[in-house]
């Protein structure tokens, strides 16, 4: 049999496909090489969400037995988005279980109440929600149609949860005018929702 693991040095890098097939022969070397190859990016999404490094790793854990429950019958197109979208629902629902008993103004609150103005996109669930892949369409189809910028934007205020300060200085701008951008991409997002028959 070929290993999937190819050595470079003292780095160890395996192909998605391979990864992917063994998740499919259900091959418990699966899930040590997406923690070897994922760890890294996976924990860049959930620590700025949870703050805490025990927390942290938990989630990842859950991350990495969640792919292995769901794939098969799901086969990613992209494993790190995959992987991604399944690290941030965990850290987002692990957050919020800590956080049930009290009303929060945060870092974190904050962004997810003004996703609330378009659709409950913060309660996607990987496997659970209804419509998700039709919803994601009309959600990717609307970020395709608008500036690298404002594309950028988003997805630093609703994926990473960056705040307002640090988007104005990454993009050089000034704060009142994110919080603008944003408003507007959240109305235009809010539209192409209803057009497709979303209830908002």
């Amino acid at each position: 049999m070929i290993s999937s693991v190819t050595a470079i040095g003292q780095n160890m890098i395996c192909d998605d496909d391979l990864i992917i097939a063994q998740f499919l022969e259900r091959d418990e070397t699966a899930i040590t090489n997406v923690e070897c190859k994922y760890g890294k990016y996976c924990h860049a999404i959930a620590f700025p969400i949870l703050y805490d490094e025990e927390d942290t790793k938990e989630c990842l854990n859950d991350t990495w037995l969640k792919a292995w429950n769901s794939i098969p019958p799901t086969i990613p197109e992209i494993l790190s988005a995959y992987l991604g979208k399944i690290t941030r629902n965990l850290a987002i629902n692990r957050y919020r279980q800590q956080n049930a008993l009290k009303r929060t103004c945060d870092y974190l609150a904050e962004p997810l109440e003004e996703l609330q103005e378009c659709v409950s996109l913060s309660m996607n669930n990987v496997s659970e929600e209804m419509n998700k892949q039709e919803l994601e369409e009309v959600i990717n189809s609307y970020l395709d149609g608008i500036s690298k910028q404002k594309r950028q934007m988003f997805v630093r205020r609703y994926f990473y949860f960056d705040d307002i300060e640090e988007i104005a200085k990454r993009f050089h701008m000034k704060e009142s005018s994110v919080k603008v951008a944003l408003h507007r991409m959240r109305k235009a997002l809010k539209f192409e929702l209803e057009k497709e028959g979303y209830e908002i």
